[in-house]
């Protein structure tokens, strides 16, 4: 198995958007994805990119792919955030996570970011393993918050 691992292009958005329905569905949440491919296109590779992403290809086919963005933390300074590690269902367990996962990684680490962070669901005892077996550190006590767009425009037109 030669996996090709690299970083996405316009073209990828397409096999990107499967891969995040997929982890959607993974997540028992395939109704939540709103983010269609023209918006990937224009988020990621516009003048101002929200995001980057590498991707793992396998003869010509993705099977995976690591979003990620820079943050600033008032404490530390620079960090990126992986916002989803994919891999498609039937290309699992065969060393494609760990390879973005350390590409990810290495880039922060080029860039000089002062930590690398993102979520991963509590039920997810693979994931969770996986994670502390490299050195990651879950964070007990802290808990992930979310405005939803509707909550957000209410807030905002209060009176």
């Amino acid at each position: 198995m030669d996996i090709l691992l690299r970083e996405a292009k316009k073209t990828d958005m397409k096999a990107v958007l499967f891969l995040i329905k997929e982890l959607a569905e993974f997540e028992n949440e395939g109704k939540a994805v709103e983010v269609t491919e023209d918006d990937l296109i224009r988020d990621g590779f516009g003048e101002q990119p929200a995001f980057k992403a590498f991707v793992a290809e396998e003869s010509n086919e993705i099977v995976g792919a690591a979003l990620f963005y820079e943050r600033y933390s008032t404490w530390k300074g620079r960090i990126i955030h992986l916002e989803d590690l994919i891999v498609k269902h039937d290309h699992r367990n065969k060393g494609i996570g760990k390879s973005l996962y350390t590409k990810v990684l290495k880039y922060a680490s080029d860039q000089k970011a002062k930590r690398v962070s993102w979520e991963v669901l509590d039920w997810n005892k693979v994931a969770i393993d996986f994670y502390e077996n490299t050195g990651a550190n879950i964070m007990d006590g802290w808990q992930v918050v979310h405005m939803k767009e509707s909550s957000l425009m209410d807030f905002v037109n209060q009176k």
